[in-house]
């Protein structure tokens, strides 16, 4: 089956900078899927559904504002509150699938283009561990360059061991046949945390759902495990925790490209 939707397999690596200094890497696989083919793929993949139990599958409410509309509808609502010059073309949106019925995203990534193929928009949709989520709005200037850089201050509280106090740096490149998705954390001292997520692209099929399950079989488990594993290492070292805040007031955070 000929699709715009793809597998993208690989391993995510976080290395943190700043006072005890910390690194994990985690072999994982992620989906990224035209929203407009998520009724096709539901009708014609035996090991993948939408909105529905299986193996694998995708579900509007695990993304967005919870609520019960398409997530098309839900991305170019923000687009429009952005003021985003988007056409109407291709969303696709990279995220880690529900693996038997359960998932955690702690990033999932919205790439929208335009008609011609362009790129118009990047949105980074952040979940923390709290069931709070927060999006950053990333328009991509015409004519497309083929990496865009960004900056912004942190509105989103994330990590229980990572200071508000600080600004990420992100590094924007449409999917290709590999796939790197960098994000660097500074504060007022320099580097806190760089987090990477470099992947091999795969056709999205049966035989290759399969494959990845086999070879991932409880990955988004291991996702949340991980998660709080590392926490009780983080904490083990000595690391301070951070007081939780407010979530901002705003459900997403508009950033503008930085001048090349």
């Amino acid at each position: 089956m000929n699709t715009d939707s793809k597998l993208y397999v690989g391993e995510v690596s976080h290395q943190r900078f700043k006072g005890n200094p910390h690194a994990l890497h985690y072999r994982v696989f992620a989906l990224l899927v035209n929203l407009d083919e998520l009724p096709r793929l539901n009708q014609t993949l035996r090991w993948f559904s939408h909105n529905r139990f299986n193996l694998l599958s995708l579900h509007d409410k695990d993304f967005g504002l919870e609520e019960k509309q398409p997530l098309r509808n839900y991305v170019e609502s923000l687009l429009d509150a952005a003021n985003v010059g988007f056409d109407g073309g291709a969303i696709q949106l990279l995220a880690y699938p529900r693996v038997l019925g359960y998932v955690f995203n702690p990033l999932s990534v919205y790439y929208c283009h335009n008609q011609d193929g362009s790129l118009a928009a990047v949105l980074y949709e952040v979940t923390n561990t709290f069931k709070q989520r927060h999006t950053y709005v990333m328009p991509v200037k015409a004519p497309a360059p083929r990496v865009t850089l960004y900056q912004c201050p942190k509105k989103f509280y994330v990590s229980p061991f990572v200071s508000m106090d600080s600004h990420y740096h992100f590094r924007i490149e449409v999917p290709a046949k590999i796939l790197s998705l960098d994000v660097n954390e500074e504060d007022q001292d320099g580097p806190v945390l760089f987090a990477r997520f470099k992947a091999q692209q795969r056709p999205l099929n049966d035989s290759e759902l399969i494959k990845v399950w086999a070879n991932h079989p409880l990955m988004t488990l291991k996702v949340i495990a991980g998660i709080h594993w590392e926490a009780l290492k983080l904490f083990s070292k000595g690391v301070p925790l951070v007081e939780r805040p407010e979530p901002p007031l705003q459900a997403h955070t508009v950033v503008q490209p930085l001048a090349t």
